[in-house]
């Protein structure tokens, strides 16, 4: 099947055709690690995660960058003096650096708790200074940039003059963006108020700088992704992905960055993922209706009745559409947990069910797997995916009952097939086994911390430690090998 994907620069789905055959280049913009990586987010990093597990399983090669913003990120007044490190920085009183590697280290362990896979390159904004001095220098060059008080400015009305179009990817107008655009950032530095930054100048007090031709200072937020992407990637690449919120201005720069410099479209294919409400309104700190993804994990929060694991809270957020807008609440997680469990129940039967002949079922598994892929190759359609499995889920129990039969063929079939979609594609665990494996770990630390009572002749603590396990069900048996365990 043909796969087919939405290419916002288009507005239509397009027959996906990678420029060297079975090979993708895919960059999605990353995180910017001044704070805890927001549920938002979280959806947005998912829906890729989704997106790169397709392409493999369809039998892609894929290089995935994402990058980690760690410089140049101004907050939304334009005061170079406030830039998002820096300030927080200051409230915790630690080092801009410190605070990156706080919140990196925070975004990669959120992302492996959902069960994100890791991209093929993760490059940093601060790693790739050198680059984007070069192509801030190479925008100068053509003509497409200027330089005002140590600042350098992509000048938007000259690349508009010069035949290209600065609005395509987002379809705005030039002339309505330069009539309803306040000057928030340098009005006496910048020629236009949509003229964006590719260099700052650092003030004596900020502290992230690092010197180039035009004085010390600070790369321009969009600047980085065109750096990195065409560095790992090409000056033309497949896929570029990111938020919906992205798309305007960070994603336009982008394309008006890298059309200026290399005089064709850096992208063949721009994706974007929509955003995530909770209980019918936009999350927001200001307004209460807010919540860390680790709160909802834990179930440390004012808005879910009970904690939800990981794989379940990934299962509700793929029963969306990516480019589709998403409701949390708790009906809809209490929901996707009993259809979790459904889910699973079955994979569990679908395991120990054995062939009953060659007779033809009801369900037939071909055109089942069929409809599956034609849900994958349609733009990546999880919910459909979903909709899918399930009628295969209803087959299975029928299959418990006795309702239906099944041959050997179509058996395997069908255990290969549900493995590889729920486990591989749509990266759902199974939550008994996992829970199992902690129960082992969790006994393992106990055993060593008797024998470590034993060997200290603290007998109190060691029988302590054994006589509590056992009234929860649990027997320590010690033997010439060490010390095992049973469940009663």
């Amino acid at each position: 099947m043909e796969l087919k994907i939405y290419n916002s620069l288009s507005g239509e789905k397009e027959i996906f055709k990678p420029i060297h055959e079975k090979n993708v280049g895919m960059y999605v913009c990353g995180p910017t690690v001044y704070s805890n990586v927001h549920l938002g987010n979280v959806r947005t990093f998912m829906s890729f995660d989704f997106i790169y597990r397709t392409l493999m399983h369809l039998g892609y090669k894929v290089r995935y960058v994402r990058n980690i913003t760690d410089a140049g990120h101004l907050t939304d007044d334009g005061d170079v003096d406030n830039d998002r490190f820096v300030k927080q920085s200051r409230l915790e009183k630690l080092e801009p650096m410190e605070i990156v590697q706080k919140y990196t280290v925070d975004f990669h362990k959120v992302l492996d708790t959902f069960n994100l896979l890791p991209p093929t390159i993760e490059p940093t904004a601060t790693g790739h200074i050198l680059e984007q001095i070069e192509l801030t220098q190479k925008l100068l060059d053509k003509g497409f940039a200027y330089e005002s008080n140590g600042s350098v400015y992509f000048d938007v009305l000259e690349y508009n003059n010069k035949g290209l179009n600065y609005g395509e990817l987002s379809r705005r107008n030039i002339e309505e963006l330069f009539a309803n655009t306040r000057d928030l950032d340098g009005q006496n530095e910048k020629k236009n108020p949509q003229d964006f930054a590719l260099w700052k100048a650092a003030s004596p007090a900020h502290i992230m700088r690092w010197n180039s031709p035009w004085g010390e200072g600070f790369p321009g937020w969009h600047l980085e992704c065109t750096a990195m992407s065409t560095k790992y990637l090409g000056e033309k690449f497949d896929i570029h992905g990111g938020g919906m919120d992205l798309k305007f201005p960070h994603h336009e720069c982008e394309v008006a960055q890298g059309k200026a410099c290399n005089g064709t479209e850096p992208v063949n294919y721009w994706l974007h993922a929509n955003m995530l409400t909770m209980n019918g309104q936009r999350m927001s700190k200001s307004t209460g209706n807010y919540i860390l993804p680790m709160e909802l994990v834990s179930g440390n929060n004012d808005f879910f009745e009970k904690p939800f694991h990981p794989t379940i809270v990934r299962f509700n957020f793929l029963q969306a559409h990516y480019r589709s807008v998403l409701d949390i609440s708790n009906e809809a997680m209490v929901a996707s947990e009993k259809g979790f469990q459904r889910l699973m129940e079955a994979m569990k039967i679908l395991s120990q069910i054995v062939p009953s002949g060659a007779q033809e079922s009801s369900f037939n598994i071909n055109d089942w797997k069929e409809k599956c892929y034609a849900a994958l190759t349609d733009d990546f359609n999880s919910p459909i995916l979903i909709a899918h499995l399930f009628e295969a889920v209803n087959f299975i129990f029928k299959l418990k009952d006795g309702k239906e039969q099944i041959s050997a063929s179509d058996l395997e079939l069908l255990k290969s097939q549900m493995e590889s979609f729920v486990y591989e594609v749509l990266g759902l665990q199974n939550i008994e086994e996992n829970n199992n494996e902690k129960l082992d770990q969790t006994l393992q630390v106990l055993i060593e911390l008797r024998n470590q009572a034993r060997k200290a002749k603290n007998f109190e603590l060691s029988d302590q430690i054994r006589d509590r396990l056992l009234a929860e069900g649990i027997e320590l048996k010690d033997g010439r090998d060490g010390t095992t365990y049973s469940l009663n």
